[in-house]
């Protein structure tokens, strides 16, 4: 049987916050900066979206179905491709006609809903769901987490929502001696299927295929393979797992990385020794060979591996506190405008530019950051909150007056009632009595007098 190449590309894009201060709390409730949106959306589908669409399309052709690709792709960004880009969502479209191409389940909003509260999870997760099958005609059976968290709880939340495979991060201190090249089970579910990203020849080209201060630029086709035969030697499967930005953003198209792409599948079925696989597929042909212990929830962000990119100092867990303290009172409210809000502002990429780290990461976050400081970050996000939670308070205040008005009305409805069946009772006893006097007056007997000597 032959070894597997599984290539996965997260496609995503938040909702960035315009610069909201203090004094547009309660006044102006609109929080996002739509021309900063539409530009980076309109700029990454230049240079990424719908070249890269077209030379995955083209390989899929030439290779008569022998190259194969996943994908997820949230919501969030969906509404953008709406609004910004129609031409995308047809050239994925495209792709999805070939049966080439697995369509996995997300959050909707991107979010760290699975680490704050089952029930928004869980509908975040349906509502992506159905959102795939409207767009693309295909029903997602594989999942993906924002970021590849993961955790023993976590993937027994997704088993209970139907999916048989899952997408996480190989690290290194939850797999110690393991190797990230094989499909594992989920400890809380072992039916329950996990597909390991490895960080190593993925962050190859993510991260390093452009840098001509790396000893092994720049990257060829055949020395790429070369180093995927050697991880894999005794292995099964390796798993190439990155931000589908990557191409043509991160890493600019005169790098040569569509070149890389355009050549790399040609050399690898030209071997024969592995072949293209989506991750379905992966965990139909290749089988767990043990379970994966997670007790604590782990990402593909930073050299942790786990959360603290996005809940990693007080500024973010204040943030983050705040914002899911709102679920009750909307789940009461159940309102659309405000549901759409919330489920904005829980995007991760909110809570990652108020990462602190300056160290190892530094320069990462920096990358991806629109704000000078994570402070400034903090502060705008929070003036937003502030006039999210304002909104919400006061639609609960409104809410619940109606329902106290409703409670009072009802037993002075009941009195009423009950006056009027009192009255209606006395009337009935009244003419019951008038009528029956006669009656009596008839039928009493007459008394005969004797006469008296």
């Amino acid at each position: 049987m032959k070894k597997s190449i599984c290539l996965y590309f997260q496609v995503h894009q938040p909702n960035r916050l315009r610069l909201y201060r203090f004094f547009d709390i309660g006044k102006d409730s609109h929080y996002y900066d739509d021309f900063a949106n539409r530009t980076i959306l309109r700029r990454v589908a230049q240079r990424c979206y719908l070249p890269m669409n077209e030379l995955l399309l083209d390989l899929i052709t030439r290779y008569n179905g022998k190259f194969k690709v996943a994908f997820s792709i949230s919501g969030s960004v969906l509404e953008q491709f709406d609004r910004y880009a129609p031409e995308v969502i047809e050239s994925f479209r495209k792709l999805a006609k070939t049966g080439c191409v697995e369509f996995l389940c997300e959050t909707y909003y991107h979010s760290l809903a699975s680490l704050a509260s089952p029930a928004e999870f869980k509908h975040q997760v349906l509502k992506h769901k159905d959102t795939i099958e409207n767009y693309f005609g295909v029903t997602p059976k594989a999942f993906r987490n924002t970021e590849l968290i993961y955790s023993d709880a976590i993937g027994e939340m997704v088993y209970d929502l139907g999916f048989k495979t899952m997408l996480t991060e190989g690290a290194k201190h939850v797999l110690g001696w393991k190797s990230p090249n094989y499909v594992y089970s989920c400890a809380f579910a072992p039916k329950l299927n996990l597909l390991l990203k490895n960080s190593s020849l993925s962050d190859d080209i993510a991260f390093r295929f452009s840098d001509r201060s790396w000893n092994n630029w720049p990257l060829t086709g055949d020395k790429y393979l070369a180093w995927i035969k050697a991880a894999a030697k005794d292995d099964e499967i390796v798993n190439l797992f990155m931000d589908y930005e990557t191409f043509g953003e991160h890493q600019k198209a005169q790098s040569g990385i569509f070149d890389f792409m355009r050549y790399f599948p040609e050399v690898v079925l030209a071997d024969k020794e592995f072949d293209f696989v989506t991750p379905t597929e992966a965990t139909r042909k290749h089988k767990p060979v043990a379970a994966l212990d997670v007790p604590d929830p782990i990402s593909w962000a930073d050299e942790e591996r786990d959360v603290t990119a996005w809940l990693g100092n007080e500024l973010q867990n204040d943030a983050y506190g705040k914002l899911y303290e709102q679920t009750e009172k909307l789940s009461i409210l159940n309102d659309e405008a405000l549901w759409g809000d919330f489920g904005r502002l829980q995007e991760s990429d909110h809570f990652y530019y108020m990462c602190t780290k300056f160290f190892s990461d530094g320069a990462v976050h920096k990358y991806f950051n629109p704000y000078d400081t994570p402070y400034e970050a903090f502060i705008n996000y929070m003036n937003v909150l502030s006039d999210f939670i304002l909104r919400v308070d006061d639609a609960f205040s409104v809410s619940d007056a109606k329902f106290a008005a409703r409670k009072e009305e009802k037993p002075a409805a009941a009195v009423k009632k009950t006056a009027t069946a009192r009255k209606t009772a006395a009337s009935g006893k009244a003419a019951a009595k008038k009528v029956s006097a006669p009656a009596a007056k008839e039928t009493k007997p007459k008394t005969v007098k004797k006469k008296t000597k």
